[in-house]
């Protein structure tokens, strides 16, 4: 941004104004453009990396670790770790080029109390169960709660202190959450996706963004879900036939290098 460097900055660039005691310069120019050219399943697309942002969903403790959440109520957890190996090579690359790492993951107030019976009586039917904010047996870490081992980012994808990070309560990160003034406010209108599960709080967050006007791109090899795989086969055709488009890691290294 070519800004005069006497006047103070308000705000986050590129959505900022430059102010002194008798000026506003509220024309906001805009980052510096960075092309390139990436290949998805149905087409190859010019976008500018200026403008992306990835979004990482859910990689937490309760529905990744052994010891979380899902593992407790019998739920094989290895195909949510998938994403995990990917993503240790992706995100630096993505850190490298100025993108924005912005790691969504639920974590509920201690309360509930902007939490649905919906929501609660999801893995806990008949409601004598772990669920949201109750403690998980072997470690007494709270299911969800802001803070607690339990909604932490697995161990082996530590967020950096530049990363972005924003709490959900639902299966959308944009319900009731800052993230699209964070995203707006930063200029970013490519958004890829990543995490855990794919057919529901990735595809809700990509709906979602979709129906916002973001254009949304889902990284297939760094998403996972321990749905069956035809709920993974759904949403792939999904994505590509109404909300937006699919590559792999791969294909982003590809794009970085030419």
């Amino acid at each position: 941004m070519n800004i005069n460097p006497d006047l103070r900055i308000l705000g986050v660039p590129p959505n900022a104004w430059a102010v002194d005691e008798a000026i506003a310069d509220i024309t906001r120019p805009p980052l510096e453009p960075h092309p390139v050219n990436l290949v998805t399943e149905t087409k190859k697309l010019r976008l500018d990396l200026a403008k992306a942002a990835i979004l990482v969903i859910d990689m937490q403790n309760d529905f990744c670790h052994p010891d979380g959440w899902l593992a407790h109520i019998g739920v094989d957890v290895t195909p949510a770790r998938s994403p995990i190996e990917p993503l240790q090579a992706l995100l630096p690359a993505l850190r490298k080029t100025g993108i924005p790492v912005i790691w969504i993951n639920w974590g509920n107030r201690p309360d509930l109390l902007n939490i649905s019976a919906a929501s609660r009586h999801v893995y806990n039917p008949a409601g004598n169960g772990v669920g949201l904010g109750d403690p998980l047996p072997n470690n007494g870490a709270k299911v969800l709660e802001a803070g607690s081992w339990a909604a932490a980012v697995v161990d082996e994808l530590e967020p950096l202190p530049q990363d972005i990070r924003v709490d959900k309560y639902r299966m959308s990160g944009f319900w009731d959450t800052p993230l699209d003034s964070i995203l707006r406010n930063l200029g970013k209108t490519t958004l890829f996706f990543a995490g855990v599960n794919v057919d529901q709080c990735v595809m809700a967050t990509l709906q979602d963004a979709n129906f916002l006007g973001y254009d949304c791109i889902l990284v297939k090899d760094c998403a996972g879900t321990t749905s069956p795989d035809f709920c993974l086969q759904a949403t792939l055709y999904n994505v590509k036939q109404c909300f937006g488009f699919v590559t792999d890691s791969q294909g982003i290294f590809d794009a970085l290098e030419n």
